[in-house]
């Protein structure tokens, strides 16, 4: 039998709103993309061949029993457990977890990734970089994985955006995607971490090299964003407007363009038009055709906001970085947001906020981190604050290891951040203008997960 088509926009706000979830079903996503790279000579690997992306699918696929995913003869993804392994455009490896109970098995199944990565990439002479720029690679020097998706957007980026391409090929972020158990819930925290995701760039800023060089920036990555698609990208003030609620953010999807319809396995090219047209059967590209929900879902995946709404909500703001700090950015925000008190504690740090602060403080942050003046103070101090919120709030969930450890020392190194006063990408800088002398060819020993 063939999929339904979706018949109304009220289709839309009911695969949006099943999302809701009772919190004993809340459950913690992370997702972390990091740069393969040839040690012996320091250069992205390409998709083909004995020591490229696609022998490390096939090994993990035949060592550790990934189930490989296909796009014509290419395997493009691996899945198993409720996690998969994507690749994004330029080969960047991703693993897409599984959704989990806490940041114990969160953090464990970081650890297991890495280990299975590692025993098959170190034989190859393959290592890993977690950095949220690429920090020598030239937008030339990086290849282009088979997903025919990518192709269409690769066309696309120039036409809306200066940096689009910069952006698929040369960016590396951690995620974490988290749950609500209404709409209510949905959009306080939707305004929680809006609001306070411009902290979190900060927090994790770790792309301060272009080419070789300084580049001006502690977050490039995060930079990158504003010159990519103003159509599907920022701050979304309408979020923080009455009315907010998953009609609201179905109508803003409907405007966002589109890239791509999938349809009898091969991607057709649906670049700039609109979803509403589709819905109409109106599509250009598809005459006559309705959208079935497996084109909604992909559509919700091209967008691409500081938070994201799906049947969750992504927190998009961090740049990737050191093994470590892939535990801490979902702790960061289960600790905020997983708990009442501290989630009504963070709304009032900034529900004054107008959209013209919000604004300033996302546009400021990447360059100049800390040192962000905010209506609470500079963004350090505000840092000090919303971490106090999010350990208490770690505390107060009690999800302990087996050890008895409960949740909490996730997020020591965040600490450690603010009391320091420098973000990991000042910490490079001082090293690249100290020890390093110049030379971003220690970063790669010295940076790399091993």
């Amino acid at each position: 039998m063939s999929p339904a088509p979706i018949e109304s926009k009220t289709a839309l706000i009911e695969d949006l709103c099943a999302g809701n979830k009772p919190a004993g079903q809340w459950r913690i996503g992370t997702e972390h993309e990091k740069f393969a790279f040839d040690i012996e000579s320091r250069r992205p690997l390409a998709y083909p061949g004995v020591h490229g992306i696609e022998s490390l699918l096939r090994s993990l696929h035949e060592q550790f029993g990934w189930n490989p995913v296909y796009e014509g003869d290419s395997i493009i993804a691996l899945q198993k457990d409720g996690g998969s392994i994507t690749l994004e455009p330029a080969g960047q490896f991703e693993l897409s977890g599984a959704p989990l109970r806490d940041l114990h098995q969160t953090c464990d199944e970081v650890h297991t990734h890495l280990r299975q990565v590692k025993t098959v990439s170190e034989p190859r002479g393959i290592g890993f970089l977690g950095m949220g720029f690429a920090p020598t690679w030239r937008r030339e020097d990086m290849p282009w994985m088979p997903k025919a998706r990518y192709a269409i957007m690769r066309a696309h980026m120039p036409r809306v955006g200066q940096l689009g391409l910069d952006m698929m090929v040369r960016t590396a972020t951690v995620q974490v995607n988290l749950d609500f158990c209404d709409e209510a819930d949905m959009v306080k925290k939707f305004r929680v971490a809006l609001a306070l995701q411009p902290l979190a760039t900060a927090l994790f800023a770790n792309s301060p090299f272009t080419e070789g060089k300084p580049n001006g920036w502690l977050s490039y990555r995060s930079a990158i964003w504003r010159d990519t698609d103003p159509a599907r990208c920022g701050m979304l003030p309408f979020v923080f407007e009455s009315g907010m609620g998953f009609e609201r953010y179905v109508d803003y999807m409907l405007d966002v363009p589109m890239y791509f319809v999938y349809r009898g396995g091969r991607y057709i090219d649906a670049s700039g038009q609109s979803f509403r047209d589709f819905l109409d059967g109106r599509l250009p590209a598809l005459p006559g055709e309705k959208p079935l929900f497996s084109d909604w879902q992909d559509h919700l995946t091209t967008a691409f906001p500081e938070v994201r709404l799906k049947r969750f909500l992504e927190m998009r703001g961090a740049d990737s970085g050191s093994w470590e700090r892939l535990c801490a950015l979902p702790a960061f925000w289960v600790g905020l947001l997983y708990d009442t008190t501290s989630l009504d504690a963070a709304w009032e740090l900034v529900k004054d906020w107008d959209a013209e602060t919000r604004e300033r403080i996302r546009n400021e942050s990447p360059r100049i981190g800390f040192d962000v003046i905010t209506p609470a103070g500079n963004l350090r101090d505000l840092a000090r604050r919303v971490l106090a919120l999010a350990t208490d709030g770690l505390a107060r969930r009690r999800r302990l290891h087996s050890s008895g450890r409960d949740e909490t020392h996730f997020i020591d190194g965040l600490w450690e951040i603010v009391e320091s006063g420098k973000t990991p990408a000042q910490r490079k800088l001082d090293a690249y203008h100290g020890d390093w002398k110049g030379q971003l060819e220690p970063l790669f020993d010295r940076c790399a997960y091993w």
